[in-house]
């Protein structure tokens, strides 16, 4: 195959100074090193700019980023909800499927819009580096295979999906994969964390792109430290310092998740020998 492969980062940052785009690029630019395969990747800035792809790419992942899923008004919204129901009718009816991971901000979004449960605003933030617990189908899900129950992963929102509503998401044939921590001596319901959406489209609450030794270079500067000791308290800074440099815990899910989802993304364009 002599045409690079064709990625789109739908970057829903909107401006915001941020580590998951570093991580993203980074992830795409190793695959690419240890594959052989060329990647040609174009960055969509949806929020900001109203910037779409179109169909003609060979993966996508649409990002994290900041503020609130609920239904904004804004002229991007219309556009990127038009692009998810595009892309799931295109792999209704055409026989190359189009490969999508959404993450964060992304994952409750299209979580809203195709009426999968409740996504609505947590009662306090969950930040962190924090267990995240496979169900069955997560058991089963070949992208988390090499993963462990719990594994860690960063976690940092506001929001969250809860209430499933099963006859919908059985429609679309999807399956919860991970939930969060459970919580018994607290009255409410776990968050959802991952998402099959359909074989094509695999969405995750928490951030999977996170890499463990440049998560904590930054956390050890001087102005993240403070932020997050203002925020969070000194003890939740320590314990994220001490989980982020253990190699089992982000850097594992780091070298699991989003690169098998791209090997298997892309696995129908080469041979799957030259992306594993």
């Amino acid at each position: 195959m002599t045409e690079p492969i064709r990625i789109a980062i739908l970057d829903m940052y909107n401006n915001v100074a941020n580590e998951g785009m570093r991580c993203i690029r980074q992830l795409l630019h190793r695959g690419a090193a240890e594959s052989g395969v060329a990647f040609q990747v174009d960055t969509y800035n949806v929020r900001a700019e109203n910037h779409l792809p179109g169909l003609d790419y060979d993966a996508y992942i649409s990002t994290g980023g900041p503020g609130s899923p609920l239904e904004s008004g804004e002229p991007w919204e219309e556009l990127y909800f038009a692009f998810i129901d595009a892309l799931l009718l295109h792999n209704r009816t055409q026989p190359v499927k189009k490969h999508v991971l959404l993450i964060c901000h992304s994952f409750q979004l299209v979580s809203r819009h195709l009426g999968l449960g409740d996504v609505g605003k947590r009662k306090s933030t969950s930040f962190g580096v924090l267990p995240v617990h496979l169900t069955a189908a997560g058991m089963a899900e070949p992208v988390f295979a090499g993963l462990p129950e719990p594994f860690y992963a960063v976690d940092s929102r506001d929001y969250q999906l809860t209430n499933l509503h099963a006859e919908r998401l059985t429609q679309l044939g999807g399956r919860v994969l991970c939930l969060e921590k459970d919580r018994p001596h607290v009255p409410l319901a776990r968050a959802v964390m991952a998402i099959r959406f359909t074989p094509e489209v695999l969405g995750t609450q928490f951030h999977p792109e996170a890499d463990g030794e440049g998560m904590l270079r930054y956390m050890l500067t001087e102005e993240r430290k403070q932020q997050v000791i203002t925020a969070y308290g000194e003890a939740k800074y320590e314990e994220m310092v001490r989980l982020l440099a253990d190699p089992s815990t982000i850097e594992l899910t780091e070298s699991i998740v989003l690169p098998t989802f791209l090997r298997r993304a892309l696995a129908h364009l080469v041979p799957v020998a030259a992306l594993a």
